[in-house]
């Protein structure tokens, strides 16, 4: 029964006040909660002793508590989508990537490149920067990146520098890593993006007492931070001064993303400030962000802005045909104007976490692709598969790592031998979890050329040499092992139990 209904019917002296205090009374405590996250910001200030770490310091900690008073205020409206407003973006807002005209290398000098490496390879139980991980031929995500730049400035005689978005967990492991490209034909920039701190769940006050406390008690606020940290640390001023008018921003683990030169030209044709490139969904891609008609506006919807009862529908391949891949191509001059106006307002996505004491605690993330309603002309690109390889998993790098795929001027390119266009789906259990399992468990990447599908579960090894084909299963049960011989082949199998395979 809606409560209202009990209301006294008269527009009574009653009926108002009770109306009215439940808004204030929302509104109250979001002053309340504000009040104190300020008085506890002003203390973690106050803990900066040196003058220029303090302000930039300040500087940060104004940036989160803006965010901070959004989410109040937001949670007080209990703003959310309303579900039957959400449409698929009109045919003109995707465009296809094969309507797209051929490229004029000549634009490339206009152009820099950022890489997101604010990550680490937490899931794949790594400590340092994800992009230090060695993906293909004794080679680093990093070391990939470089090598394509490079390739790209030689041959086209252009300058197009390498921009490296760290986060605090990932800044020094960075630097590290950049040193040894000191003498390439690339020009190399590091900045650091924002520390925000946790939120106590309970209590909404900060988890740190002051900016020299634990790493654990602050954390990165997602690539949505891009903007604020590009426009704060000077970089995105310095790229304008040397003429350069458009960044493309991609994962640094995603493989896929390499310097396009069509679509930076269809870019520049269409006038477009910002350009999402989108790929069509598979079943692997159900959680992925998608472009919205919402109001008349493209947005970028994100699953951790859906309601429980619309995940679903969000997931259906139906309704939501493609996803964001998070390259992104942002005209520079209107990032400059839209930060300078300060109007770069993305949805804030609640990331709840438990700290090490098990206590609730939660983070503000915001979304790089959200900030496409900012911008003018813009809209989606749907590009090929091809041009989105996530590495998020040991299934993911058995795939990278394996024949199906050649390196030519530290770009991934598809084996000519593999006889159909898409990659085999690859599901590797618990077992092969972490990095350092899954170097003990292949003696050697197997051959994959032929295969179709592979799941393995269970405490499995394989030897050298091992070719797979069509599709293979492997389960091995609770308490047995399975262990492939050197050289076998298995095509088409489902091999279960404890084997030592010489039975094949």
């Amino acid at each position: 029964m809606p409560s209202d209904s009990l209301m006294p019917r008269s527009e009574s002296f009653n009926a108002r006040v009770r109306g009215a205090s439940h808004i204030d009374f929302k509104t109250a405590t979001t002053g309340v909660a504000a009040k104190a996250m300020r008085n506890e910001i002003s203390n973690l200030v106050k803990s900066v002793q040196d003058p220029d770490t303090k302000r930039a310091f300040d500087i940060e900690m104004q940036s989160f508590f803006f965010l901070f008073t959004r989410y109040l205020s937001e949670r007080a409206r209990s703003q959310e989508l309303d579900w039957e407003k959400i449409r698929s973006p009109e045919e003109d807002k995707i465009v296809p990537y094969a309507k797209l005209p051929t490229g004029d290398a000549k634009n490339l000098n206009k152009l820099a490149v950022l890489k997101v490496n604010g990550g680490l390879g937490t899931s794949m139980g790594m400590t340092g920067a994800k992009s230090a991980l060695e993906v293909k031929d004794d080679m680093t995500f990093l070391d990939l990146t470089v090598r394509q730049i490079e390739h790209l400035n030689t041959t086209s005689r252009v300058d197009v520098p390498l921009i490296l978005m760290t986060s605090f967990n990932t800044h020094e492991d960075t630097l590290r890593i950049i040193k040894k490209y000191a003498n390439q034909q690339l020009r190399i920039t590091t900045f650091n993006q924002s520390r925000y701190p946790r939120i106590y769940k309970e209590t909404l006050l900060p988890c740190p007492k002051a900016a020299d406390d634990d790493k654990k008690h602050w954390y990165p606020p997602g690539h949505g931070d891009l903007y604020n940290a590009l426009y704060q640390s000077g970089v995105l001023d310095q790229l304008l001064a040397e003429g350069k008018e458009y960044l493309f921003v991609s994962n640094s683990d995603n493989l896929g993303a390499v310097v396009d030169e069509r679509i930076l030209q269809h870019m520049i044709d269409s006038q477009a400030e910002f350009i999402m490139e989108v790929t069509d969904k598979t079943k692997a891609d159900v959680k992925g962000g998608t472009l919205i008609d919402y109001e008349g506006q493209i947005r970028l919807l994100e699953v951790a802005q859906v309601t429980s009862e619309h995940v679903e529908d969000f997931k259906s391949v139906r309704k939501f045909k493609i996803f964001n891949t998070n390259n992104l191509w942002i005209n520079l001059r209107a990032l400059k104007q839209i930060m300078e106006s300060s109007e770069m307002e993305l949805e804030i996505i609640v990331n709840p976490k438990t700290t090490d004491d098990g206590q609730a605690v939660i983070q503000l993330e915001t979304a790089a692709g959200a900030a496409i309603k900012h911008f003018r002309n813009a809209h989606g690109v749907n590009v090929p598969r091809s041009r989105f390889l996530p590495v998020k998993s040991c299934s993911d790098l058995l795939l990278i790592k394996s024949d199906i795929y050649s390196l030519e001027h530290g770009q991934l390119v598809i084996n000519e031998n593999r006889m159909f266009e898409t990659t085999p789906v690859i599901k590797l259990g618990d077992h092969f979890k972490k990095i350092a399992q899954f170097q003990k468990r292949f003696k050697k990447i197997p051959k994959i050329i032929e295969l179709d599908h592979l799941t393995v579960t269970g405490d499995v090894y394989f030897g050298r040499n091992v070719t797979l084909r069509g599709t293979v299963i492997i389960v091995a049960n609770e308490g047995q092992s399975i262990h492939i011989p050197d050289g076998c082949i298995l095509e088409n199998r489902l091999l279960s139990g404890n084997l030592n395979m010489i039975e094949l």
